[in-house]
């Protein structure tokens, strides 16, 4: 069914404000007793959860930090037919409101939860699934990480364009590259290295 505008902006609201929360930062500081923009890269999100040492506060921020977006996209795409225009905001609207969440003086995370719940809003396991193993051999595979997201972009549009050729999901999945190689920048310019134990392999081979 068609939304009228003010149903349209209040999703795209309800998207950014549930993206904003930051899952990582109040968890560290209830359950942990610190600032996790003290580890790693200096960004609120799982992994400097997970670089912490607890590995169980880490699952719950990153089951949280999946959710916040999966939750506002699937309510619009799926039970209210949300589509358009309208659809592709708010399915941006919570990895924009990771990155520049007004709970931390919009100085957010890199969104790479948040991209992956918005995939499950939209597509359930079509995409998101494939995206998450290839997020995980990437990083497997590759230093620094950034490099593994974007590797599970590059799987996500083979995917679209062979599966599911849906213009909104093409133009979703544009937002989405754009954004991340942003947020992923630094860890881009530093170049594409192969994991120690990957070169390693190669080394004892060729001996």
């Amino acid at each position: 069914m068609d939304t009228t505008l003010p149903i349209s902006l209040a999703l795209i609201l309800l998207a950014f404000t549930c993206g904003s929360l930051p899952f990582s930062f109040w968890a560290g500081k209830l359950f942990l007793g610190l600032d996790v923009r003290q580890y790693g890269d200096g960004n609120p999100g799982a992994a400097n959860v997970f670089r912490s040492g607890n590995k169980l506060v880490g699952l719950l921020v990153l089951m949280l930090d999946v959710s916040k977006a999966a939750a506002p996209v699937g309510l619009a795409y799926f039970n209210l037919h949300v589509r358009g225009t309208a659809m592709f905001l708010i399915a941006i609207a919570p990895i924009l409101g990771h990155v520049f969440s007004p709970f931390l003086g919009f100085k957010g995370g890199k969104a790479v939860a948040a991209a992956l719940g918005v995939w499950i809003g939209l597509t359930i396991w079509k995409v998101s699934l494939p995206a998450a193993l290839m997020t995980v051999i990437g990083i497997a595979l590759f230093t620094p990480p950034g490099w593994s997201v974007m590797l599970a972009l590059a799987g996500i549009l083979v995917i679209l364009l062979t599966w599911l050729p849906d213009p909104l999901l093409l133009w979703v999945w544009l937002a989405e590259t754009i954004i991340l190689t942003w947020t992923h920048r630094l860890d881009l310019r530093s170049g594409l290295h192969l994991r120690p134990w990957l070169v390693r392999h190669f080394q004892r081979k060729r001996d």
